[in-house]
């Protein structure tokens, strides 16, 4: 059938990014002719016991409640489910001496939700035609980002500073304030953090000096949480979120256990929360209510934010001290190679200084070896320019076993040094 799309048709039906990646990976473990695969590719979290306990007596306290009918069989509010705003506001007051109230809070479905209502609602073409941009004040970031607008020329990023470490291969992305740059053509700013693909995590006095130059314009800056604490408090690193101004804190209960539900918040300022509820009414009504009533008891219960600190942190906390002593150990040091720190996350960021091939090509050879990654190409979201660092770049997860982890390190070490020995000799 020949459907003739529209121009906002024909963008939204086309995958770009890692969900492009993906078709090829899919199809290489489904054409393996019996050959096992390391998979590091994947972004899906562990299933947990411990986990996946939590949900199920939830699931049971809720199936056992007079709340039952009403949470499953009415429609609800589009702000979303009023025991699990009340259970947001007074957690996140108690625990980070915050004033909220119920008009600070919106509930969504995913977090990425959030950031396409907030690209759209504050980025693209205004009556009078002007463009506002939405940025990303460094990329790498979230792959999603790239496609979170209906105007792709509104995504707009800006190259990092690299903060090295060549005596021991580790390096940290920081942003530019050289190059970044705040003024009325931006309509608002995004950032992940802990970061995905990278593991990064901006600074305090980073993000306040971001969220600052955006306040001189009334640009809101959306925080994508998605990794941070109190749940799934996947960072490795201190850190404390912000909140206030300008700021919308954006969490997710994705890797806390939840993917399947669907469950984003956002955090924020009384009239950015109004704008957001009113786009998500128009699109979607609200998010599932059923995935609210047993997150409501999850956190109110105080069991979650026990869980993510003593289960899922630790979890790829370890994954990542495996891979990072598996490199240190198999990886010629005379090789120019470089890991981003470990500071949150479930994945690992690798850079290859100078690499002889780009990462596509990079990403095939691992697969000869029975080892799967993710091209770092594809996580350059509104970054132009020719910056070779983009080519340069894979990342792996951490949701494998530790010993298909130490495997897939020990076989990525004799590519590498494969690749890069080949030039040399050529030369």
């Amino acid at each position: 059938m020949d459907l003739a799309l529209s121009k906002f048709g024909n963008r939204m039906s086309h995958l770009s990014g890692v969900r492009a990646i993906m078709k090829d990976i899919i199809e290489t473990l489904r054409s393996g002719q019996g050959k096992d695969f390391i998979n590091l590719s994947a972004g899906n979290p562990v299933i947990l016991p411990e986990v996946e306990q939590l949900w199920r007596d939830c699931t049971d306290q809720l199936l056992s409640s007079p709340e039952y009918g009403e949470v499953i069989c009415r429609y609800g509010s589009s702000q979303g489910y009023q025991p699990f705003i009340d259970v947001i506001v007074e957690d996140f007051n108690s625990r980070y001496g915050l004033n909220l109230s119920d008009r600070n809070i919106l509930i969504t479905p995913g977090s990425q939700s959030i950031y396409f209502f907030a690209a759209n609602a504050f980025g693209g073409y205004t009556e009078d035609g002007t463009l506002k941009k939405i940025v990303l004040p460094l990329s790498p970031d979230y792959t999603g980002y790239g496609s979170v607008s209906l105007f792709p020329e509104a995504v707009v990023a800006y190259q990092p500073k690299l903060e090295t470490f060549p005596e021991t291969h580790r390096f940290k992305y920081h942003p530019d304030f050289d190059r970044f740059a705040v003024d009325e053509t931006v309509g608002a700013i995004i950032f992940s953090r802990p970061c995905n693909p990278t593991g990064n995590v901006l600074t305090q006095d980073e993000v306040k000096k971001i969220a600052a130059m955006a306040a001189n314009y009334n640009i809101p800056v959306f925080v994508d949480s998605a990794y941070a604490p109190p749940f799934p408090a996947l960072n490795f690193t201190d850190m404390e979120p912000i909140f206030g101004g300008n700021i919308v804190h954006c969490i997710s209960l994705s890797k806390a256990g939840l993917p399947g539900e669907r469950l984003g918040v956002a955090i924020g300022d009384e009239e950015i929360i109004q704008v957001l509820q009113a786009f998500q009414t128009n699109i979607c009504i609200h998010s599932s209510r059923y995935g609210q009533a047993i997150a409501a008891r999850a956190i109110g219960s105080g069991m979650l934010a026990d869980i993510a600190v003593e289960v899922i942190r630790p979890y790829y906390q370890n994954k990542f001290t495996i891979l990072e002593a598996t490199l240190d150990r198999s990886m010629p040091s005379y090789l120019p190679w470089y890991l981003h720190r470990g500071e949150g996350a479930i994945f690992a960021w690798i850079w290859f200084e100078d690499l002889p091939i780009s990462d596509w090509e990079f990403y095939q050879e691992l697969k000869q070896v029975g080892v799967i990654c993710v091209p770092g190409s594809s996580f350059f979201p509104g970054l132009s320019g020719d910056w070779p660092h983009k080519q340069q770049c894979i990342r792996m997860s951490l949701t494998a076993s530790d010993e298909e982890i130490e495997a897939g390190m020990q076989r990525l070490a004799e590519v590498t040094e494969r690749v890069y020995q080949g030039v040399m000799a050529s030369v």
